[in-house]
């Protein structure tokens, strides 16, 4: 099923790229209205608040990471009910062409934490960031495999830049994805139902998945799906749409028809959109599955 996870992040274009570094202290406040898509937050040491329109106030600390889906108005405060100035974007942006960092606050920084933006391919219907909660909250002690390694790591690389940083904090903006998303997957099973991440909360659908994806060319129904993971109809058609809320048939087609979508804009623009394979074949025969590189 991860192969699975991979294929679709593969295929939607997801990808990261380090934003804003700030660096706070004493009394502060920002309010972001206008992050391009999903934006990240990592705190690397001390903590702040965030506040979302709507929802109570949460303290993030040291190790801590909120992924918020993208246009969530959202404010990074030294405590609730502080007064916050609206984000400086042109001041931003320079700050991240010239890889410096934005200082705020009223006496010295305790708090460093780095904003990370993610994007995807919007011609893609099967799309893995779309599926999860307008906010998830990573907490540094989540006991996910890594979780805490991949924090620290990117606080170092932030603390101590050395030759080819840019190229390591955007490899690991793609990790932190990753991360986050099995910590969060760990914790918050319920919530996937009903989404594209439902499958991974059920083995059976899980399998008529990997088997879609295997062999997208095949022309499956409920029935031979069912049979090829040796299931009964009945409940192979019950579960996967409770699961992903789609039918194997038009989970199939929309699967295809992105992979398509792929294939086009590769042969446009071959040296901007990535490198992804044409499968028609199983794995196992050899085919390349989809791949992506950054643009």
């Amino acid at each position: 099923m991860l192969e699975v996870l991979a294929d679709v992040l593969a295929v939607s274009g997801v990808r990261g790229t380090i934003g804003t570094r700030i660096e706070a202290g004493g009394t502060w406040g920002i309010r972001l209205e206008d992050c391009p898509g999903e934006a990240m937050h990592a705190i690397t040491s001390g903590s702040a608040w965030l506040i979302v329109d709507g929802a109570e106030p949460r303290e993030l600390t040291t190790g801590d990471v909120v992924l918020l889906a993208a246009g969530t108005v959202h404010t990074l405060a030294s405590a609730p009910g502080v007064t916050a100035r609206a984000c400086d974007a042109a001041g931003a942006a320079r700050a991240r062409e010239s890889g410096e960092t934005v200082t705020i606050g009223s006496a010295p920084a305790r708090t460093r934490l780095v904003t990370i933006h993610y994007d995807h391919d919007p011609a893609v219907r099967t799309q893995v960031l779309r599926a999860l909660p307008p906010l998830v909250h990573v907490r540094a002690d989540a006991g996910a495999a890594c979780f805490d390694e991949g924090v620290r790591l990117l606080g170092r690389q932030l603390a101590h830049p050395q030759p080819a940083t840019a190229a390591v904090l955007n490899s690991l903006a793609d990790v932190m994805l990753i991360q986050v998303m099995r910590a969060w997957l760990a914790t918050w099973p319920a919530e996937q139902r009903g989404t594209w991440l439902g499958m991974l909360a059920d083995p059976v659908v899980g399998e008529a998945l990997e088997r879609i994806h295997r062999e997208p060319s095949r022309p499956w129904t409920a029935t031979t799906l069912a049979s090829a993971i040796s299931a009964s109809r009945a409940t192979l058609a019950r579960r996967f749409p409770a699961a992903i809320g789609q039918s194997p048939g038009a989970y199939r087609t929309q699967w295809w028809m992105d992979l398509a979508a792929v294939r086009l804009r590769d042969t446009l623009h071959p040296g901007v959109s990535g490198r992804f394979g044409w499968p028609t074949a199983s794995r196992s025969s050899g085919s390349a599955s989809p791949g992506r590189s950054r643009r």
